[in-house]
């Protein structure tokens, strides 16, 4: 039976065929590697995956987390599969499987890493995010933390036996860090490794695995202001250091101590995601005092007044893994979906009359074809927009050249905003379709297609809203480095642009597998996304260049999640040609069994061409125009 995770084939397409994951093997970090024990780490990450985190998917669901009263604070009760599934995701090693061999790590290339973790989040989001938090914070650790802080926190992490965190926000300051109030006070005490310790009071607010029982002790990051030589905190951004806040003390031997004073205030009640406990938490309230005085016992994190900087490491890593998260979500919707179409019978087609002819499976009727093509279109390009951004992580990280890592790093830079966000858009779409292809049934919950749209709505707005990435890329990585960025995307597009017409010839000739009328169809469809792709580019560049001659940021930016809406469908669109141009390249020597999955590949491609690009240019022409419609509107007016 076919899997309604993800698409085994789809995956080893993208990873093989496409993305070339095998040349990794040959630099020297991945030497170990081959095809093998890749298809071995996934085939694990799927077993376990399947057996022990979808099952309990709609268990922790609909019994959620929930705080008791536990001596002077609260505790969170969850689901006891959770653990089990997790004790078995650390077993095997996995949280561990990017790091060194040193680290007893799988060493890894990130594009497979994130191909796992594509598993883990599609069987169960909530229970999966427990992981991957911890596997962020460590690894921010790792670039940012002392000797000894790695020593005692950070391989207890990758050994699953402590968990992690990120404390950003607060009840007064989400997006808006600079406003935050949590204070941290030098203390006269020695810290780890004999570095200065410092005392944190404040409040976090949104704190996804803030508090639980999963570990044996969970270490938050946590942002907060040093006092500047006023005893006032520095305002802005500038006065921001990032600290490890353990729950519980470690002792030099690695053995846990005291209790340290962060407490769970409460838990938030989410729409979706709810196995996942959502804390506010309390720093230094009173509740402990550890070492016989108040606040929270913190350990500065790399340099002072440095946190969101050191912070960003975690956080650039954590929306490509939103965006994992928001193409993975749609794709089990889209899997469940297209299953569903194809053994539940309903109607007949409207040419048949007769009503004494047996009923046809709903994928035979157009409009539900429709609605999975769009899906297919909307999942596969997303998924393959985010396995694109981790091999490039792998090839800023390992490329032979300082040149094609700082390529490498240029295209990354720009792309994340649009990888964060544009599945979180339009994978969601794909999961409102899921549910509209099983009628009344996905709108209940005993089907579990409506439950993914509840997980998936949450990535629109963690790490950075659209609103945010949309600045972000208009406001920022267009311009950086005198356009540095933006100009190597569009070489890359440009690239594929030229490759399709130097390649025109292959399908007509590439085998006797392929008709020659359909060979011909090809190459001239192939032709044709080219010189759409192309010219959407182009408007994307003159758009871009008019915004910013406006002369006034408060318009160019205005209509910024539009711009970042248009500029991540050529994208995609980009990512769907490369794909296509490779399905009509293989098709004709393919094997029947993949002949198939390769005329799935161009369908969609045409789709994505003929019904979704095209809305660019609307979104183009409002932009060019400067329109102010929004910036105009008054509060009173509403």
């Amino acid at each position: 039976m076919q899997s309604t995770l993800l698409s085994r084939r789809d995956i080893e397409f993208m990873l093989y065929e496409w993305l070339d994951a095998e040349a990794l093997n040959r630099r020297p970090r991945f030497q170990d590697h081959n095809r093998e024990t890749f298809d071995a780490a996934i085939d694990t990450a799927e077993q376990i995956a399947t057996d022990l985190f979808a099952p309990h998917n709609k268990k922790s669901d609909q019994q959620e987390p929930h705080a008791v009263p536990d001596g002077n604070c609260l505790r969170v009760q969850i689901v006891p599969e959770v653990k089990t599934a997790l004790d078995a995701f650390c077993a095997a090693g996995l949280m561990a499987a990017g790091q060194d061999f040193e680290r007893d790590g799988m060493q890894l290339p990130t594009v497979v890493e994130k191909v796992l973790s594509a598993y883990f989040t599609s069987a169960n989001v909530s229970t999966a995010a427990y992981i991957f938090l911890t596997v962020s914070s460590a690894n921010t650790l790792l670039k940012c933390g002392t000797p000894e802080q790695v020593r005692r926190f950070v391989e207890p992490m990758f050994a699953g036996k402590f968990f992690g965190t990120m404390c950003l926000s607060e009840p007064q300051a989400g997006s808006s860090l600079s406003d935050i109030s949590t204070r941290a006070e030098p203390d006269p005490a020695a810290g780890v490794d004999g570095e200065r310790q410092y005392r944190l009071r404040g409040n976090k607010m949104w704190i996804s695995a803030g508090e639980h029982e999963l570990a044996g002790n969970i270490v938050h990051l946590v942002l907060a202001k040093i006092p500047g030589p006023d005893g006032k905190p520095i305002a802005g951004v500038k006065g921001i250091s990032l600290f490890l806040v353990p729950k519980f003390l470690v002792n030099a031997d690695g053995s846990l101590g005291e209790r340290n004073d962060v407490v769970l205030a409460g838990l938030n009640h989410k729409m979706g995601n709810r196995g996942t406990s959502n804390c506010l938490l309390n720093f230094g309230e009173g509740k402990f005092q550890p070492e016989g005085k108040g606040g929270a016992i913190g350990y500065l994190v790399g340099t002072a007044h440095q946190g969101l900087a050191n912070m960003f490491h975690m956080m650039n890593e954590a929306r490509i893994a939103v965006g994992l998260g928001a193409a993975v979500l749609g794709y089990t919707g889209y899997l469940h979906a297209l299953d569903y179409a194809r053994n539940r019978p309903q109607g007949r087609h409207p040419a048949q009359k007769d009503p004494a002819q047996p009923q046809l499976p709903i994928i035979e009727h157009t409009d539900v074809r429709r609605m999975l093509l769009a899906q297919k279109a909307y999942v596969e390009g997303g998924l393959g927009l985010v396995l694109y951004s981790a091999r490039l992580v792998d090839e800023q990280r390992s490329a032979e050249t300082p040149e094609a890592r700082e390529h490498a790093g240029r295209l990354l830079d720009f792309l994340t905003p649009i990888t964060k966000s544009w599945p979180s858009q339009w994978c969601v779409e794909a999961n409102s379709l899921a549910i509209q292809v099983h009628g009344g049934y996905g709108y209940t919950r005993e089907y579990n297609v409506e439950q993914f749209y509840r997980d998936n709505r949450l990535n629109a707005i963690h790490e950075g809203t659209h609103g945010i990435h949309g600045l972000d890329l208009l406001g920022r990585k267009v311009s950086m480095q005198d356009g540095a960025l933006f100009k190597a995307f569009a070489g890359e597009l440009r690239k594929t642009v030229r490759k399709v017409r130097g390649s025109v010839g292959v399908p007509a000739h590439a085998g006797a597998g392929l008709p020659a009328e359909l060979a011909a169809e090809l190459a001239s469809e192939l032709l044709a996304h080219a010189a759409a792709l192309e010219s959407s580019w182009q408007r994307v560049e003159q758009v871009t260049l008019a915004l910013y001659a406006a002369g006034d940021m408060n318009k160019t930016l205005a209509n910024a999640s539009a711009y970042l809406e248009a500029v991540g469908h050529v994208v995609v669109a980009w990512i769907w040609l490369q794909q296509a141009l490779l399905a009509a390249s293989q098709l004709p020597e393919a094997k029947a069994a993949d002949t198939d999955f390769y005329r799935g590949k161009l369908q969609a491609c045409r789709f994505f061409f003929r019904w979704e690009l095209p809305k660019v240019e609307q979104q183009l022409a409002l932009l060019e125009s400067i329109d102010t419609t929004t910036l105009d509107m008054q509060n009173a007016w509403f």
